[in-house]
This record gives C-alpha cells, structure tokens and sequence, in this order.
C-alpha cells in the first residue's frame, strides 16, 4: 500500500509539474513578470533567486526575496508544482509585464501551454515505451505496422459471457491463457481450436494474471447457447510491440493521437448518453489502479502515465471557469468584444468554478472511498 501511494504521489507530481512548466516557459518567453515557480505545494522548504548573476537562497518565508526576479521554489507537498504569473487573476494594471497587458496571442500561448506540455509528456512517454516494447493487442505479425517488431505473443481474455463456463470458474477480463490441458497456446486460434476439439469435456486453464500463474477448470461446453463459444470467453492477440530507436518517435505520435481521439469520443459519449458517469473516479480510484498497474510492471505504468497526462490534458482545455479552457473562452470573449471584460464578474466566476470543482472531487473521493 505504502509503496502504491509512492507510486501514485510520483506520477501525479509529475504531470503536474509538466503541466505548470509549460506555463512558467511560455510566460516567460512572452516578457510576463513570474513570482514564483515551485516543485511541489507550499509551505515552502527553500527558494532560490538569481540577481545579478549571484544565487540568493532563502528557507522557508524567512529572509526578503527581490520582487523584481523570480522564485524558484522546492515545497513540502510534492503534489507537483505551481506558477505565480503577475495578472493572472486580473491584477497588475499598472504593470507591463503583467499578464493582462500582454497582446491576445501570447496570453493564449501561455493559458494553452500546459495542456501541450501533458500532450508532449505522453508522446514522449509512449515514444520511450515503444522503443522498449509495448503490451498491444494485434492482429498477428501480418498486419504488423511497418518496422514494428512483435515477441512475447499470447491470448488473452477481452470479455467473458455471463452465466457462462468461464464466468464460473473466474476467468476475468486481462487473463492470459498459458496453456490448456498442459499444451501450451500461444494464439487465440489455437485456443479456438482446443477448446472445440475437446467439446463436452473439463479442461484445465493455466491462466496468467498479472505477475501470477493459476490453475482453473474450465467446462467446454458440447452445445453452447447461439453466437457464444464453448466457455464463453472472446478472445484477442496480444503481445509486446515494439520499433527500433529511429522509428519509436513518429510510433508514439501517432499513439498518442489514437488516445486523444479515443477520450475525446468517450466524454462525448459521456456526455450526450449520460452512459458511464457511475464509473468516473476521483484520486482514491486513480490511486487504486495505479497498484493495479503497477503489479503489471513498468511498461504498463508508462502507458497508464501517458493515458493520465492526456486526460489532465482534455480536462484542462474544457472551457470551464477556473480551468484553461474557462480562461482560455473569457480571453476569446475579450476578443470578440473588443474591450477588457470586467474583471470582477470573471474573478467570481473563476471562483465559483473552482468551488464546484472542489465540491466535485469531493463527492467523487467518498464516492471512492465507498467503493473500496
């Protein structure tokens, strides 16, 4: 448990830190005054200021920092990290480094930064694991995408029948079928093809989940209901997929875009069927998959990473208040009214958008916490 929360604080704390260090880099290239950059949640531990070319280090809040250079801060919570932009929350009307005195282009690169930054962390995260070898599930070697490399191929489980042979000796979704009756399978053809050579019979499954080998007794059935095989189980090939260094990039890009499309088509499902919402989970459920990954091994932790950066992304650009994305539809508004909005009604509704979102999560973790 202790080390599962380990785990879950790192990758978190990453995506994170990734996400507020492509707002510090843009706002600072687009001329903005930052306060501060810190690793992690205050109170703060130690800062760090250059002026004049000279470090100045001060622990904690004690000693004066220079308000004309940026803090660059480590703190105690290391839930990921944080920037302080002059004029981010409407202020700073005097000052020309100030976040809303810069023109409609740099403001938009600097709100929209962090959500490319958790595009790029999950590129490069499926670019690496692709390089290493991925779990994949594939078609066979035949359809292999040019270049790719296939090795450690299985069968495995994608979805069991209700009421049916496997259902009861507890076969799952994600088992990967070793062997039946001590011959060893490699595709999910030679399963099909066992299992219906041997209708009518018990068979014994040496099933792998995730790091564990176990035995289960499988009935195949001699007349099983219409459009369901002998056991009841739906097969698929799975196996490590993997490209050479040179390739592993352009691989991961296109990973990458696969994903976004698949969350993007889910929460439009979501949202227009209304299908789903009783699966959503807050940080105890991510945190609870997380040790689930992790019994996986590394690989799957890297996907699993790469999946968590691109959905901060999607929930970031939502143009909801107190989100990029709110930010991002009070700056097109601007925009199209051709005059500074009023700063009071936008700070309100930031506000009132981040007390909803609090009270979401909220009800989200008891939601969790209940379901453990």
């Amino acid at each position: 448990m202790f080390v599962t929360i380990l785990i879950f604080v790192a990758i978190l704390g990453l995506l994170v830190f990734v996400h507020e260090l492509g707002h510090f880099i843009v706002a600072k290239k687009s001329g903005m005054k930052v306060d501060e950059f810190g690793f992690g949640f205050p109170p703060r531990v130690i800062g760090i200021q250059k002026i004049d070319g000279k470090f100045k280090l001060v622990w904690g809040h004690r000693g004066a920092l220079d308000s004309a250079h940026t803090v660059y801060s480590i703190n105690l919570i290391p839930l990921g990290g944080f920037v302080k932009i002059v004029g981010e929350n409407n202020e700073g009307e005097s000052d020309p480094q100030s976040f809303i005195n810069k023109p409609f282009g740099r403001r938009l690169l600097t709100l929209l930064a962090g959500v490319f930054m958790n595009v790029i962390l999950a590129w490069v995260l499926l670019s690496i694991g692709l390089g290493i070898g991925l779990p994949a599930a594939v078609d066979g070697s035949s359809s292999l995408p040019k270049g790719a490399r296939l090795s450690e191929q299985s069968a495995a489980i994608l979805e069991v029948r209700k009421d049916s042979p496997a259902e009861k000796a507890d076969l799952k979704i994600g088992d990967v079928i070793v062997s039946i009756n001590g011959q060893e399978t490699k595709t999910s053809g030679e399963v099909q093809k066992f299992v219906s050579e041997h209708k009518g019979q018990q068979l014994s499954f040496v099933i792998k989940r995730g790091q564990q080998n176990e035995n289960k007794s499988v009935e195949a059935l001699a007349n099983p209901p219409e459009n369901e095989g002998p056991t009841g189980i739906v097969l698929a090939d799975v196996g490590k997929l993997s490209y050479p260094w040179y390739l592993a990039p352009w691989a991961g890009a296109q990973a990458t875009v696969l994903q976004l499309g698949g969350i993007v088509s889910g929460l439009y499902h979501l949202i227009a069927s209304g299908v789903g919402f009783d699966s959503l989970g807050g940080p105890v459920k991510i945190a609870q998959l997380t040790g689930q990954v992790a019994d996986l091994g590394i690989l799957y932790l890297l996907q699993f990473a790469a999946f968590l950066s691109l959905n901060l992304a999607i929930l970031n650009v939502l143009p909801f208040p107190a989100l990029d994305g709110g930010r991002v539809l009070f700056l097109f508004i601007e925009k199209i009214r051709g005059k500074r909005n009023n700063q009071k009604i936008e700070q309100w509704a930031n506000t009132a958008g981040f007390a909803l979102l609090l009270l979401l999560m909220l009800a989200v973790t008891v939601k969790d916490i209940r379901g453990l």
